[in-house]
């Protein structure tokens, strides 16, 4: 190894943790990548002073002295693109875990260098567009069999415009081959099925659209009252326990997007274990194929670089809106932007810059608004529609939603699925506070929803009036009990336990309740909302609460989601109608 003095050009000349500082870069530019060091450590300039520069190192620093060499590459932090990605995990700067476990054991070794995609794999292309076509950013020329659910579809870079000279004849080909020649007007350009894209830079799109249908995660609390539209942003705020990671895997799992990016940020390594012996397991109810067939995981635990951590969100948009790109609709789950979050805040530390809420960074709003923003329902550069949806854990300290992460995301955001403690400990999953969360997207998706389930808007409107009045009627309730209220607002308690019981909660290890169709959802709310209208109808008519509950037909309300499975629903009308005959026999009973 060279001693200090031996060393020309950049060297290393202190180093703080993740934070390197350097002489001699005269030639840096900001953001660029560098190697530091002997090992070649990953690093991104962060600040530029005059020759000297701060570097951001994404590896471990531990043995880094002052001296050490730095070598510029000339380029912004990148990812590349292409076939391949779809069934791969990612640590937060693209490396390949499979293949560096398969390179180097079960740690990863500083300067670690394996290719994010497989160069010498060869893809089926198949051309789509002939010689003499005018070509332009995002236009797609051929296809590739990616995964057996996915066509990976082979796009001109955003740069390049201009006429296809050739096209190669459908055949075996690598990433780096050339597939085609566009003739630009600085000259012949060579595309291959292989792009470069730095993270930091939202890819290019024709026109932003209005969110008009919604993203189907299966889960009747959020679909039926708190829907996230296609292109929309929504935030998991919550404490310790109560689900967050849990709620983001059943999102990954049953959502109805065409490709899935998961990025476990700063979460625990035992956690993102299960996320990674789970998900190869599961089966799409899709296609029947496993899931990882249309999943990218990008897994950057607690234990991990923590400048690694920072920029994995930006790695894993990057990665989404090349796809979204491609005309698909992408969900990003994001694990928990607070971990982020605090990255952010221990390298403002060591930058030395000025604190402001509880020590994160006064950039922090900005940063966070950065990565919502690109989100989006769009018009891509070939005229095809695309859509990323961003849902993001929040992990407050003590469950406290007024701290700095949650109340900044919630500027940003359009839905708002509040987890709670009390419901979490009362093992009511998933728990989501009912009163507590919010969604912005349920005008723009109510004309999809009354198409595929009508009267969708009215059922919720009156199943969220219910939990309303029974939150307030429990206030009386504490002070004096139920048994002085008047039958109509006991029968507001009985309903609000149907619809927690019967309707919010979801077994996820229930095979007929885990994952719910909109017309199954609606199906179950209309038969607990029919049972009020009528009740309630009884009650002004004379009869008593109790003989209703009392009617055989109304536990089953409870038990019918997990009786009736998606190919059941016409056992819900049934149910419907023999509960409607039921309660006729009790009218007429209360009119003679």
């Amino acid at each position: 190894m060279k001693s200090p003095a031996t060393v020309s050009g950049p060297v290393v000349t202190r180093v703080s943790g993740p934070i390197v500082q350097a002489r001699g870069m005269e030639a840096a530019r900001m953001y660029e990548v560098v190697h530091v060091g002997e090992g070649g450590l990953a690093g991104e300039v962060v600040k530029l002073d005059a020759g000297r520069a701060t570097i951001q190192v994404y590896e471990d620093t531990t043995l880094l002295a002052p001296g050490a060499p730095v070598q510029l590459s000339g380029m912004p932090l990148s990812v590349l693109l292409g076939p391949g990605l779809i069934g791969n995990i990612y640590d937060g700067i693209q490396r390949p875990l499979p293949g560096i476990a398969a390179q180097s054991g079960a740690w990863i070794r500083r300067g670690e260098k394996v290719p994010a995609l497989d160069m010498s794999r060869r893809w089926s292309f198949v051309p789509k567009l002939a010689a003499g076509a005018e070509v332009t950013g995002g236009t797609i020329i051929g296809t590739v069999a990616e995964t057996p659910v996915v066509e990976h579809r082979i796009m001109i870079p955003p740069d390049i415009s201009g006429r296809l000279l050739s096209v190669v004849p459908a055949g075996e080909y690598t990433l780096e081959d050339p597939v085609a020649v566009v003739e630009t007007p600085a000259g012949e350009r060579t595309i291959t099925m292989l792009q470069r894209w730095p993270v930091r830079v939202p890819r290019p799109v024709s026109e932003r659209l209005r969110i008009t249908e919604p993203l189907v995660t299966g889960q009747r609390i959020i679909d039926a009252l708190f829907p996230i539209g296609k292109g929309g942003t929504a935030a998991i705020p919550g404490g310790f326990g109560t689900g967050k990671t849990i709620t983001q895997h059943q999102l990954a799992k049953w959502s109805d997007a065409d490709i899935i990016v998961y990025i476990g940020c700063g979460e625990r390594g035992n956690e993102m274990t299960e996320v990674l012996r789970e998900f190869p397991a599961i089966l799409d109810p899709r296609s029947g194929r496993p899931l990882m067939d249309r999943t990218i995981l990008i897994a950057n635990t607690s234990n991990m670089p923590v400048a690694a951590r920072e920029v994995s969100i930006y790695t894993g948009i990057t990665l989404a809106e090349y796809y979204r790109d491609q005309g698909r609709s992408v969900a990003v789950f994001a694990d928990s932007t607070s971990r982020w979050a605090e990255a952010l805040r221990e390298l403002a530390a060591r930058l030395e810059e000025m604190p402001a809420e509880e020590g994160f960074p006064a950039t922090l709003p900005t940063r966070l608004a950065q990565f919502y923003e690109r989100a989006g329902s769009v018009a891509t550069l070939s005229g095809e529609r695309g859509a990323i949806s961003i849902v993001g854990a929040v992990s407050p300290p003590g469950g406290d939603f007024s701290e700095p992460v949650t109340q900044h995301t919630q500027r940003f955001i359009r839905c708002f699925w509040a987890l709670d403690t009390e419901l979490a400990n009362a093992r009511h999953y998933p728990s989501i506070h009912w009163l507590r969360s919010y969604s912005g997207y349920a005008e723009d998706v109510a004309e999809w929803w009354e198409r595929h389930a009508p009267d969708w808007s009215t059922l919720r409107a009156e199943a969220l009036e219910i939990l309303q009045r029974e939150d307030r009627l429990q206030q009386i309730v504490k002070l004096v009990g139920p048994d002085v209220l008047p039958d109509s607002q006991r029968l507001i308690l009985f309903i609000a336990d149907m619809l927690k019981d019967g309707f919010l909660t979801q077994n996820a290890f229930d095979e007929n309740d885990m994952f719910c169709t909109p017309v199954r959802q609606t199906a179950l709310l209309r038969l607990i909302i029919g049972l009020y209208r009528r009740a309630l109808t009884l009650i002004q008519s004379g009869a008593p609460l109790l003989r209703i509950q009392q009617l055989p037909a109304v536990p089953d309300l409870v038990r019918a989601k997990s009786v009736y499975g998606n190919d059941a629903v016409e056992g819900i009308e049934r149910l419907k109608q023999e509960l409607a005959r039921q309660l006729e026999a009790l009218a007429a009973e209360f009119k003679k």
